[in-house]
């Protein structure tokens, strides 16, 4: 059977009307891409969009006072629209660049992805990454003037939609006239400190009817960054409704005052603030300056963590990344839940008389509860899921925040100081486990007692905090034993796990009652809640994607083909709107021995030996023999979320109506109730069978 992951490309006649040729192409160069599909750039096109401008730029002046070189930051919303934010940072430099000819305040702001965070010295660590920021807001801008004060000159240069000119007057609506290059408009005051100041107004036409500026947004923009830079005193100044309005945020304690601030009013704290602060180093695959890839770049990470227990039972947890807020947490909240769910688990089997015997251990939920935390990581070149940096994905900042975080609570819970301290956050942690228990309990039992029994999810199920969405995953895992990998592994926030023991039925020519009497594949559509057959209603669906996770194996492939066959039999409209995905796990892990040793996966047999020769022709001593994955469960959660799970870096297969085809195709042949065929596939298939490979 060929693989089913191989897209079937068909040709047809077309009339000469409908094809289409070189003409028929676009090209939008520089910013005039930005303004064709701005969503692209700035996430969306209504309010958040309008807020997303704001932020762009004042991370900017932020990453000046990260890097040690601005003090004050003053953001002034004027009665007619525009915003504007002056630092007194180093300025943007106003040379001349030798490639482009531009100035350099010129480039950065008209031209993509240009700017001092790509891994030259301007910038260690800083919340700007792609070069699209300030340029994103100046195309999107009716008006936008920039000026810089350096080398004890004021540099002065405007720009409409991102086109270099003239105003001839203030506002919005003054008569522009293109002018190129930066203009020398005075001398900087003897005193006068260096710095940046930015003024622009966008533009309506690119965002939605009533779209506009949040100035509440905006506030807590600036309370949350003078939190996490506490060298650096942001004003807001608020003109939009005539008079100034001006508020200043400056905490010298950093994000220990942003947990007292986060924590809910009334709430009385069970601990003090525990301030977790360490430094790493992590290993990942990065472009040098000339855009070739290099293996294992080493890394160097801060990481800033603030904590407390409280009597309630709400948590919040904020994630930042070089000081921009990341709404959907990532791969720093990862590590994060796993050190703290550790290394209280870990205290609590310690301490003699908090579990009862045959006690489960508390879970993560147990464990946050009450909890009020700031997760910050300062990383040089992080990866996101997006431009609007909603989540991270660098991947190698688990294991670094996970180790500190870990060894730090571990340290508090036993030392003598605090350890009283510590004893009553770990009997109310007990606590909030024993009440999920029972009140899992009631309802189990109320469900019992009424017709919604057939309605609860499976036990087995481990679901997700988000459903119905595009985002959320339900993996189907081959197997109890990759459950707890898989579980580790998973993001709980969209990725749901279904374990399923052996092979389902064979539904090729099973009804639907006989079908749905297998507990197996009855699971699958009580989970997803939108039927199956005729009355399959895929809007009702309860998960974005399904994906196969089996082994990579002969048994994995089979468990693969009949899981196939049953959605395009009983839930045909999965595939045909391309929801069904496999998993494609590695088969090997290659180890290289030495001081800078290297860990590679492999997914067949041949590109396990060609890689072993590569290495080896490189000079490079490799383990043998080369480990072989038998199982899902055998990888630990770390190997499981880079190779299989994580949506930057695993490698999945979608499953299309051709791949349905030939699964429903190799279970006639292999499995159906005639003999002939299936002997003469196997006479005409024994010469492709290689004989050293048998285990004897």
């Amino acid at each position: 059977m060929r693989d089913l992951g191989e897209a079937a490309v068909t040709a047809s006649a077309e009339p000469a009307s409908s094809l289409y040729g070189a003409d028929d192409l676009t090209h939008l160069e520089g910013l005039e891409a930005v303004r064709k599909r701005p969503g692209m750039y700035i996430g969306s096109t209504d309010s958040r969009g309008i807020n997303h401008l704001f932020s762009e730029i004042v991370d900017n002046s932020t990453d000046e006072g990260v890097a040690g070189h601005a003090t004050r930051v003053v953001v002034t919303l004027h009665a007619d629209g525009s915003v504007q934010v002056d630092d007194d940072g180093r300025g943007i430099p106003t040379g001349v660049h030798a490639k482009s000819g531009l100035s350099g305040v010129e480039l950065v702001l008209t031209r993509l992805h240009a700017g001092g965070k790509f891994g030259g010295s301007g910038y260690k660590a800083s919340g700007g990454l792609h070069g699209v920021g300030a340029s994103a807001v100046n195309a999107l801008s009716h008006r936008f003037d920039v000026t810089v004060k350096l080398d004890r000159k004021v540099h002065q240069m405007s720009f409409a939609h991102g086109v270099p000119g003239v105003f001839d007057g203030p506002g919005a609506k003054a008569r522009f006239t293109p002018e190129p290059g930066l203009r020398v408009t005075g001398k900087m005051k003897r005193g006068e400190s260096t710095g940046t100041s930015i003024r622009y107004w966008h533009d309506a036409r690119y965002f939605e009817a009533g779209a506009a500026l949040d100035t509440e947004t905006v506030r807590a923009k600036l309370r949350n960054t003078a939190f996490l830079v506490p060298g650096v005193t942001y004003v807001l100044r608020d003109a939009t409704r005539g008079n100034i309005e001006e508020e200043t945020f400056h905490y010298p304690n950093g994000l220990s005052d942003m947990v007292e601030f986060l924590a809910p009013s009334g709430e009385k704290p069970v601990s003090g603030t525990l301030l977790i602060t360490g430094e790493g180093v992590y290993r990942e695959n990065a472009a040098d300056e000339n855009g070739v890839m290099r293996s294992k770049v080493e890394r160097r990470a801060e990481v800033e963590v603030a904590l407390r227990w409280g009597t309630g039972y709400e948590r919040t947890i904020e994630c930042f990344t070089n000081t921009i807020r990341n709404v959907h947490g990532g791969t720093h909240r990862r590590g994060f839940d796993r050190a703290v769910l550790k290394a209280v688990q870990e205290a609590i089997g310690r301490t003699r008389g908090l579990l009862k015997p045959k006690e489960d251990p508390p879970t993560l939920e147990d464990v946050l509860e009450g909890m009020t935390a700031v997760v910050h990581v300062r990383i040089p070149e992080p990866q996101f899921t997006s431009q609007t940096k909603d989540e991270l994905s660098t991947a190698g900042i688990t294991k670094v925040i996970q180790g500190i975080v870990e060894r730090q609570v571990k340290e508090w819970t036993e030392h003598r100081k605090t350890k009283t301290e510590a004893k009553t956050v770990l009997r109310k942690v007990v606590d909030a486990a024993r009440v999920r228990l029972a009140q899992k309990q009631q309802k189990d039992a109320a469900r019992r007692k009424t017709a919604l029994e057939g309605a609860a999810m499976p036990p087995k199920l481990v679901d997700c905090r988000t459903t119905g969405v595009s985002r959320s995953e339900l993996f189907l895992v081959e197997g109890d034993s990759a459950l707890g990998s898989a579980r580790m592994a998973r993001v709980s926030e969209y990725q749901a796990l279904l374990p399923l023991r052996g092979k389902i039925l064979n539904v090729q020519k099973a009804s639907l009652g006989d079908t749905l009497k297998n507990a197996e594949i009855a699971s699958i559509v009580q989970v997803l809640g939108a039927g199956s057959g005729r009355t399959f209603d895929l809007s009702t669906m309860r998960y974005g994607r399904v994906i196969l996770m089996a082994d990579a194996d002969v048994d994995g492939s089979h468990i693969r083909t009949l899981l196939i066959t049953l959605f395009a039999r009983y839930m045909r409209p999965v595939i045909e709107d391309g929801r069904l995905f496999a998993a494609m796990p590695p088969l090997h892990k290659i180890i290289t021995k030495g001081r800078n040793s290297e860990t590679r996966f492999t997914f067949t047999q041949r590109e396990m030996e060609t890689t072993v020769a590569a290495l080896e022709k490189a000079g490079k001593q490799v383990v043998t023999p080369v480990p072989r994955f038998k199982g899902l469960g055998e990888m630990d959660a770390d190997e499981l979320w880079e190779t299989t799970m994580n949506p930057a870096t695993r490698s999945v297969r979608r499953i299309t109506l051709d791949d349905a085809e030939a699964a429903e195709a190799a279970l006639e042949l292999l499995m159906g109730e005639k003999v002939e065929p299936r002997r003469n596939w196997l006479v005409e298939s024994a010469a492709r069978v290689d004989q050293d490979a048998i285990d004897i």
